[in-house]
């Protein structure tokens, strides 16, 4: 399984967009083949933040979903909205059984 932590830092003002572009990722990407979950939170302790937690199949899933054009065009619109650099970190995982 692959797991995508990313994040974008909103203003007052691009909030309200940003999340808005944000939900319709998640809910267009959650339908891509091989998306196990897509989802955006708040950052409690940086309101100002989000963060997307997303699970993918497999390395392959995930690089179509990267070329799918609506994938990069929400990229674009955020970039332009936030005011510091989006982030990104990609893990290749294991899901263990808990006792």
């Amino acid at each position: 399984m692959i797991i995508v932590i990313g994040s974008v830092v909103t203003t007052p003002d691009s909030h309200a967009d940003i999340l808005a572009l944000s939900l319709e990722h998640v809910a267009r990407s959650r339908a891509e083949p091989g998306c196990i979950a897509h989802n955006v939170h708040q950052d409690c302790e940086t309101p100002a933040r989000l963060v997307f937690v997303e699970y993918w199949s497999d390395m392959a899933a995930l690089h179509a979903h990267f070329a799918v054009p609506a994938s990069g065009e929400f990229i674009r619109a955020i970039r332009e909205l936030s005011p510091a650099p989006t982030g990104m970190k990609i893990f290749d995982a294991t899901e263990r059984q808990g006792k």
